[in-house]
């Protein structure tokens, strides 16, 4: 017998053969978002700042500024969502954020949604944007807005066309990052 027809015949006896490892299910559970969850939140959005053009934000956000940010939110009573796994992980977040400071524009919110980077890819994104289309409503809110970079960001654009976002504009060339010109694309979906 040849040593390759050998090879192809022999088998290990079943209590050596390696055992087939199953990957554990992705599971997560979305609540609003509380004061501990912030440096997890900061975590995961200066990774992006650090290491992507989706957020034309050239330093890490401090401390101190998320909690600003998350305290004008609170104020105003919008949705702030983070994914948590069952040991408590934060998987990703989502949140609204007024598009503009004139009170005309008060019923008109930005969101933003980003997800650690093991957790892209399975379906997160759109459980978040989701619920936080369902939490905006619930707060009264009119028009979400979606501002996204045009370059990299094709799975954010995608998502939002899924939830009926449209595309309203485009900006070439107005942000500066990795030594590269950027533009953003803006899509709009009404919530009434």
């Amino acid at each position: 017998m040849l040593e390759e027809e050998y090879i192809s015949r022999r088998r290990l006896p079943p209590h050596l053969q390696p055992g087939v490892t199953r990957e554990a299910p992705f599971e997560y559970e979305l609540r609003s978002a509380t004061l501990q969850d912030l440096p997890y939140v900061r975590e995961i959005y200066n990774h992006y700042v650090r290491n992507s053009s989706v957020t034309f934000d050239d330093s890490p956000i401090s401390h101190a500024e998320l909690r600003r940010k998350f305290a004008k939110i609170t104020e105003k009573n919008l949705p702030f969502v983070v994914a948590v796994n069952p040991s408590g992980q934060l998987l990703g977040f989502a949140y609204v954020f007024p598009w503009n400071q004139k009170a005309s524009y008060r019923h008109s919110v930005e969101n933003f949604i980003y997800l650690g980077p093991a957790s892209t890819g399975k379906g997160l994104g759109r459980a978040l944007l989701a619920e936080l289309i369902d939490r905006a409503r619930s707060a009264g809110l009119k028009e979400m807005i979606a501002v996204i970079a045009d370059k990299g960001a094709d799975a954010s654009i995608a998502l939002h066309k899924e939830f009926g976002f449209k595309e309203t504009g485009h900006m070439g060339k107005v942000g500066f990052k990795f030594d590269r010109w950027l533009g953003s694309i803006f899509m709009t979906k009404s919530l009434k």
